[in-house]
């Protein structure tokens, strides 16, 4: 496809084709590999792109589209200076920080001639500015929010719906007394709401933003990654209802569990079950705290009103979790066959240490390292998850104080996971439950030490080995939509359906053809430790997608992302 455009663009960012400058003026959009699965005489739904331009200058209109050769201008949604609303809207937000303005468009839905041949190899990109990667970390940043997108639960905006198959859902969601506990995110593949492993990964990403915040303003999805942990975050005020009363999860496991289909159409029962002061759990309270707490300072200087309601929240929320003590998963027992807690004491001082980076009240800093020390935080543990948060507590430490036994404890963790052997093909197994997602958490926690100055060359280049795994340095790629010959059978239902209003059911879990539905930008559960892997929808090992699962994949990428732009690591 050759787009044509009425004046010069600064950058065009395509969401799910390649493309290349044919002259001044003229794009070629070629297919990638994760499109090539459609026939002949399919039907194209849409191409979406950001195309950049000077702000001073007339926005640029679409003049020409050349489709196989024909063209089909008439066909095409005329451009403007803001988002499109389209029956498939894609919407984005300008880069942050730049003098470019998005153009968005739309192409209406086209017939393509033959499935186009997919490229084989990674090819080295841009971080943007800086450094060149040899991954386009622009791209797997953008679209592991889009698999947010898909994972989102409730009213969906109609002007910030990027996922042509998702639509409201679950808007029925009540809590015991009738409370609303609409909104949030589907865990993975199936479609319960979990607070606990939902509240870690906010955390993390929240921390990204933080962090690195360049890592997703340089590429264009900044203000796309606020509102992704937003989305959440809302949940999370809806879900405390009290001060000492939080909802941990909706639905029930088995009745869910007993369904494939979309979530639009489920029917079955969604019970939702609570912690309080009779029934504690310090765990799901912490991390819930530690989550808004993160997030206040991600809305600090751009919604100081929704800043504080999410720094009041979490407050209230440790109180909760410190004069409360107990393990969710006891006071909830319907999510221990899926997310049960070893214990409480990490979210303790977790939480406090949010507290203390959001509040300056040194109060939580002494919270925090009374915790530390009481619970035996400063052992080298085995991982950073949903459920271990050690090594978060010990690089947060280290950052906030300065201090040796906290950078000691961060340099003893790295250094096991550098010195650890490896898979033939070099990733970090540490669990096979989401192997990629725990290389990909431990790659994280060496980024944020490597910018303590603690070992900074070893612990990127670590770290980048980790997430380069996981884009396609085993000649395969393990994210969806993204690289060389990815996964095309994520164990993930609704993605797994066919466009409406074809039936949706056990059938489709079973085919051996790919999701009809492309689940961009989410991370597999990855390979065993022989680096063996097949692509199997029915393989929830291996092939099971969670919120959790891209939290640290995506926080890694904006680390990188951030390093290549300002020109000090690629």
């Amino acid at each position: 496809m050759d787009i044509t455009f009425s004046s010069v663009l600064s950058s065009l960012q395509v969401w799910d084709a390649t493309s290349t400058v044919t002259n001044t003026l003229q794009y070629r959009l070629s297919n990638v590999s994760y499109n090539g699965i459609q026939n002949a005489g399919a039907t194209l739904s849409g191409v979406g792109f950001n195309a950049y331009y000077v702000s001073t200058a007339p926005a640029p209109v679409i003049t020409i589209i050349l489709f196989n050769g024909a063209n089909v201008c008439s066909n095409v949604t005329k451009t403007t200076t803001k988002p499109l609303t389209t029956t498939k809207p894609l919407t984005t937000t300008a880069k942050p920080l730049t003098t470019t303005k998005p153009l968005i468009t739309t192409v209406k839905p086209l017939t393509t001639a033959k499935p186009l041949t997919t490229t084989t190899r990674p090819v080295t990109t841009t971080s943007g500015g800086g450094l060149p990667t040899k991954y386009n970390y622009h791209e797997a940043i953008t679209k592991s929010l889009l698999f947010y997108y898909a994972q989102r639960s409730g009213r969906l905006p109609v002007a910030d719906n990027p996922i042509p198959y998702r639509f409201d859902s679950a808007v029925n969601d009540r809590g015991q007394s009738g409370e609303d506990l609409t909104g949030g995110y589907y865990d993975a593949g199936d479609h319960l709401k979990l607070g606990f492993p939902l509240a870690s990964a906010i955390t993390i990403i929240a921390w990204s933003i933080v962090d690195f915040p360049l890592g997703y303003s340089s590429a264009g999805q900044l203000t796309k990654a606020q509102n992704m942990v937003k989305w959440a975050t809302d949940y999370f005020i809806k879900a405390h209802v009290a001060a000492n009363k939080l909802y941990g999860q909706v639905g029930d496991g088995t009745l869910d569990h007993n369904y494939w289909g979309r979530p639009e159409e489920m029917t079955m029962n969604r019970p939702a079950f609570f912690i309080s002061a009779s029934n504690p759990g310090s765990d799901l309270a912490g991390e819930t705290a530690a989550a808004l707490a993160a997030t206040s300072i991600v809305f600090k200087s751009v919604d100081s009103t929704y800043s504080a309601l999410c720094l009041t929240r979490a407050k209230q929320l440790y109180a909760f979790a410190k004069q409360y003590q107990g393990k969710y998963s006891q006071s909830i027992p319907q999510v221990a066959d899926f997310y049960p807690s070893s214990g409480f004491g990490d979210e303790l001082a977790w939480s406090a240490s949010w507290l203390y980076r959001a509040t300056n009240d040194v109060t939580y800093l002494n919270d925090a390292k009374t915790f530390y020390t009481q619970f035996g935080l400063s052992s080298n543990p085995w991982e950073f998850s949903w459920d271990s948060k050690e090594p978060g507590v010990q690089i947060m430490l280290a950052r906030l104080t300065g201090e040796t036994q906290y950078k000691n404890a961060v340099k003893a963790f790295c250094d096991s996971k550098v010195n650890q052997p490896k898979t033939p093909k070099g990733l970090l197994f540490v669990n096979k439950w989401g192997s990629l997602r725990h290389a990909s958490n431990v790659a994280f926690i060496c980024l944020q030490a490597a910018d303590l100055n603690i070992s900074p060359l070893t612990y990127r280049q670590f770290a980048q080995k980790q997430i380069h795994y996981a884009l396609g340095d085993t000649g395969r790629s393990f994210v969806v939509g993204f690289g060389v010959n990815p996964p095309g059978k994520p164990h993930h239902s609704s993605s797994s359906c066919p466009n409406r209003p074809a039936l949706c059911d056990w059938s489709a879990y079973s085919s051996t053809a790919p999701n009809p539905q492309i689940l961009y930008g989410a991370l597999v559960g990855g390979p065993d430790n022989n680096d063996f892997y097949v692509d199997d929808r029915e393989n929830y090992v291996t092939n099971e997608v969670a919120c959790d699962y891209n939290a640290g994949f995506q926080a890694s990428l904006a680390a990188l992302q951030s390093l290549a732009f300002q020109g000090l690591f690629n």
